[in-house]
């Protein structure tokens, strides 16, 4: 017995599920496996790796969802996971057996990938999904006639319905799975001079394995790099055109396919006329107004409703906060625990109810078929920008949160493309935002109409036209910067309108949270404990003194001065801390845009939020009010005098710079923390950290010497 047979007796059993995307092939996963998945990532690419768990009559099941692919030939990232995955050159990673769901309307577009995983000998059995909608569409299907000819088991099913499920459950459990000899004898197109010496050096069995590993090898990263040089000299000795074969194999297996299809299908024609939901979701212009009109539905009923579960969570974590501050003894790790890990936590948790929503509402959209529609809609307009259809749901996505709209571009199956999108999504102007536009919009612009327009509302509305146009140049510099040999292009199918299966919405929901609280939050709360680190902290002496100073001035002053001092107090010692330090070492460098050191410190500490600018504002000029007062806020600020030029530190031109400044910086750690968690590295965070500070601060350069 070989090395990998024992092997595959004495480990869980693991079951791919490969299918064409929009088959149901997830669906059935989540039916299989329930809460009990795991979503990591494959090594070196950006695509998640969905693993669960199938527990059955006392035996478990290791079931890996592949991402949806036409064929094994692959071109975007997603289909490269499939292609590697089953021609893995170890076989103790290649899958025990293979589970193929395909639509039953649309048979023959997966048989063709079928008949691949016949060619390439994997222990397969398929499900013909969607029996109910070809049944609706007077389609039958003689399951008898695929088996004769293909030779594996063949098992129909309504996976929404939950029909079938119970036949796959025992499928798996019977490994009711067999390989046939092959559908295509690929010799027949490839010579064996190049086919031998690949089996030889590779250890390979089968015709078809061989020849992926001939023709994809050379561009396989997973493959040793002077194995890929041995390949493409084998290729380029015997001057073969690869290109032409797979031309050819794909015109002959399309033809056996057709003739097959013709005997097992009949379909009793049945004319219908056009969807009336499609004449209005796709028409030219009341297609947009409604999408438009849906995404307005969608943020506004975000904002309405996780604003509430939002302030709890608010609440909940402050009270926690002045509780441990209340309860336990004063010192270094109550101040860490209060001040930093409590709110560092609060600080992740607080974002899962737009995460939530968003990604629920999402599900629907998709689950309904209309989502299909709208990336059809909006290929056209984003293509020219190096943007892919569905980049408008993340970047839609980005003026409520930058981070669940840079998690929605996972569903972006172009790496170019998506890179894009996640680099270009913080550009939005987000909600957090808001607080630092309101504040400097009342400083400096005059409320005054112009007939029904407000000029405060229209420079808030420039601002968020501004952050577009960044988007929209930023995207299409990246897309002649970025290099990738992967083919861009939109094949999508119109699904039928259905009913959005509601266990899969909640699902959704609970796993995007999941898997940003698990990876995103543990760096958010490690930045958030370094931020507080350098907020309370700074040369001892210097620190001591402002203390000793502050508790003589409370000890002679009367109790109606008391918070007036303390908040003072506080302001000295936030100025003299290490944070304070960097503000004063970065003063320099900020200068140029019109800003002193204290609004340095204002610009690091909002690194962890952008709002927090607002509240580091309130304190460093010790207004000692509610920091929730705007009017107080702006009051004060109005107030500050720049001692070397006279002039108001929040003038005109400050203003308007540090506006287009929060427009364009990046300023959040937990958009820099899902960035790194959606790429699998710190390569595009640091890249997206660097591009953003630079734009923001040219704009913003540019800004105060227009407006000055």
């Amino acid at each position: 017995m070989s090395e990998s047979t024992i092997r595959s007796t004495t480990r869980t059993p693991r079951i791919a599920l490969i299918g064409n995307p929009n088959v149901g092939k997830s669906t059935i996963f989540n039916q299989l496996t329930g809460l009990n998945q795991k979503i990591g990532n494959y090594p070196g690419v950006t695509v998640d790796k969905k693993t669960g768990w199938m527990n059955y009559e006392g035996s478990t099941y290791e079931i890996l969802d592949l991402p949806g692919t036409y064929s094994l030939y692959p071109n975007s990232e997603d289909e490269i996971i499939a292609h590697r995955v089953l021609n893995h050159i170890d076989k103790s990673k290649r899958p025990d057996y293979v589970l193929m769901v395909i639509d039953s309307c649309q048979l023959s577009r997966g048989l063709f990938l079928a008949t691949q995983l016949i060619d390439l000998g994997v222990q397969l059995a398929i499900v013909l999904n969607m029996a109910d909608l070809a049944t609706k569409k007077n389609i039958e299907i003689r399951n008898y006639e695929i088996y004769k000819s293909l030779g594996v088991p063949i098992l129909s099913t309504d996976a929404r319905g939950i029909k079938g499920l119970e036949q796959i459950k025992s499928l798996i459990h019977d490994k009711n799975f067999s390989v046939d000899s092959s559908y295509l004898n690929i010799g027949d197109i490839i010579p064996q001079s190049l086919l031998q010496p690949i089996k030889e050096k590779f250890g390979l069995m089968n015709d078809y394995r061989a020849y992926q590993m001939l023709r994809f090898g050379p561009k396989d990263r997973s493959i040793d790099p002077e194995d890929r040089l041995w390949i493409q000299s084998l290729i380029t000795s015997e001057g073969f055109d690869l290109e032409s074969a797979q031309l050819e194999e794909t015109s002959l297996r399309y033809r056996k396919i057709t003739a097959l299809v013709e005997t097992c299908v009949v379909k009793k024609e049945v004319k219908k006329p056009a969807s009336v939901m499609d004449k209005v979701f796709l028409h030219p212009f009341w297609g947009y107004a409604i999408f438009i009109g849906i995404l307005l539905l969608i943020f506004q009923t975000i904002f309405t409703w996780a604003s509430v579960p939002m302030d709890l969570i608010d609440g909940l974590f402050a009270e926690i906060s002045g509780w441990v501050n209340d309860t336990l003894p004063a010192g270094p790790l109550t101040s860490l625990l209060a001040e930093g890990i409590v709110p560092g936590i609060g600080g992740v948790v607080i974002f899962i109810p737009q995460i939530a929503m968003l990604f629920g509402f999402l599900a629907i959209l998709e689950d309904t078929g209309y989502m299909s529609r709208v990336v059809f809609l909006m290929d056209r307009w984003m293509r020219p920008f190096g943007l892919h259809g569905k980049s408008i749901v993340p970047l839609v996505s980005g003026v409520a949160c930058a981070i669940p709209g840079v998690m929605a571009a996972r569903n972006i199956g172009n790496w170019k493309e998506k890179i894009i999108t996640i680099l270009v999504t913080p550009l939005m102007s987000c909600s957090a935002r808001l607080p630092v536009y309101v504040i400097l919009i009342g400083l400096t612009v005059p409320d005054v109409n112009y007939g029904f327009i407000n000029l405060q509302a229209l420079t808030l509305l420039a601002l968020y036209v501004l952050g577009i146009i960044g988007v929209l140049v930023t995207a299409l510099a990246l897309k002649w910067i970025l290099k990738s040999e992967e083919k861009s292009f939109l094949m999508v199918e119109l699904p039928t309108y259905r009913t959005p299966r509601w266990k899969d919405v909640l699902l959704t929901m609970y796993n995007k949270s999941r898997t940003f609280v698990m990876e995103a939050g543990k760096v958010i709360l490690a930045i958030s404990v370094v931020l507080w680190v350098l907020a309370s902290y700074g040369p001892p002496s210097r620190m001591d003194e402002i203390r000793k100073a502050g508790e003589e001035r409370l000890a002679n002053a009367p109790e109606e001065q008391h918070d007036e001092i303390q908040s003072e107090t506080s302001s000295l010692l936030l100025e003299n801390s290490f944070i304070g330090i960097m503000g004063r070492g970065i003063e320099p460098v900020i200068k140029p845009l019109g800003y002193d050191w204290k609004i340095g410190i204002a610009l690091i500490t909002s690194f962890a939020a952008r709002e927090v600018f607002v509240s580091t504002i309130a304190t460093i000029y010790s207004i000692g009010a509610d920091v929730e007062d705007e009017l107080t806020i702006r009051q004060k600020l109005d107030q500050q005098i720049n001692p070397a030029t006279g002039e108001k530190v929040f003038n005109r031109a400050t203003a308007f710079s540090l506006m287009v400044f929060y427009v364009f910086a990046m300023q959040c750690m937990s958009t820099l923390a899902v960035v790194y968690r959606e790429t699998k590295g710190w390569k595009w965070p640091l890249i997206q950290t660097v591009y953003m500070t630079a734009l923001a601060y040219f704009a913003a350069l540019l800004t105060y010497n227009i407006f000055s």
